[in-house]
């Protein structure tokens, strides 16, 4: 059964946090091997499901803490066709793993929500190819077909929301939103960026979020920014351009190396918790409707108690 939560509204009216990198702590920290990076079969083994609970428990006594919202963000950023293809599963065992997902945290919401943390569950997937290459690039029509069977299972669960990360150009980033609109579920459409602020395709963040809203008449709820260290995209944030009214949520690198640093990396960089809590304070005199926070690859609880201590404060008026 559909929650019946009006998204929109919350994000007016509450900050929320999200959680940090999960595969890079379920890999690093935890050590736990997640073939082609993908964190949804852990869904299927008690001890890894229960160390799930337990990570997302971690954010949530910090938004609590906090009085902020939290969006509680799936393991399924892998769990599409093709993907599933690659590590062996069939179209049928895919489907299983999203339902099952938003189970999962449906669960967890009903244990720990309450009128001062409103929680959002977000049905979560990720590019058709690499997430730090645009290359192998869809028409919006071919994704729309791709990602249409992923979003569709989303929608006939409690998931309020589709958010798809580590989008790599703009073409992917139309057919989701608009797979996401004949499910009649809303969209946010996270891209990535290399170290000039540009995505992966070369193009600026600006003309793609525009030439995405152009495409889908603002079809995607809002706009984040992912796996990408403030530093990268700061600059380019300037201007006082329509589109940045568009960009709601960040969830960054603990890292300052590029894409093609941390492809080649052994070892987890943590960077400086401190360090990025207060990036994201310059971030939000920058953004005026940024109020969803969290974080990417080698990010953890620490890093988002560091986020919190720098945006606790009044939400500024919409």
């Amino acid at each position: 059964m559909k929650n019946d939560r009006n998204v929109k509204q919350l994000l007016k009216t509450h900050r929320f946090i999200t959680d940090g990198g999960l595969e890079t702590t379920m890999i690093f920290i935890h050590d736990i091997k997640l073939p082609e990076f993908a964190a949804f079969p852990l869904l299927n083994q008690p001890e890894h499901q229960s160390l799930l609970r337990e990570y997302y428990i971690s954010y949530i006594t910090l938004a609590r803490k906090n009085s902020l919202g939290f969006i509680l963000e799936s393991p399924t950023w892998r769990a599409s066709r093709s993907w599933g293809e690659k590590l062996g599963y069939g179209t049928g065992e895919i489907d299983f793993f999203n339902r099952k997902a938003i189970s999962f945290l449906e669960s967890i919401r009903q244990e720990f929500e309450d009128c001062t943390t409103p929680m959002i569950i977000s049905g979560n997937l990720g590019p058709r190819g690499d997430g730090y290459h645009a290359d192998d690039k869809m028409t919006s029509d071919e994704a729309r077909s791709y990602h249409s069977a992923q979003i569709g299972t989303f929608s006939r669960t409690t998931a309020d929301i589709v958010s798809a990360f580590t989008i790599t150009y703009a073409q992917e980033a139309i057919g989701i939103t608009l797979a996401a609109r004949d499910a009649g579920i809303p969209a946010t459409i996270s891209f990535t960026v290399e170290t000039d602020g540009r995505l992966p395709s070369g193009q600026p963040l600006g003309e793609a979020i525009l030439e995405v809203d152009e495409a889908t008449d603002e079809g995607p709820l809002y706009y984040m920014i992912n796996c990408a260290h403030p530093t990268h995209f700061k600059h380019i944030l300037t201007g006082g351009s329509s589109w940045l009214n568009r960009i709601r949520a960040i969830r960054a690198n603990a890292s300052c190396k590029s894409h093609a640093e941390l492809d080649e990396a052994v070892a987890l960089d943590r960077g400086n918790p401190s360090a990025l809590g207060q990036e994201y304070a310059i971030l939000t005199d920058i953004l005026p409707h940024l109020n969803v926070f969290g974080g990417c690859c080698g990010t953890d609880h620490l890093h988002i108690e560091a986020i919190c201590r720098e945006i606790v404060e009044p939400l500024p008026h919409d």
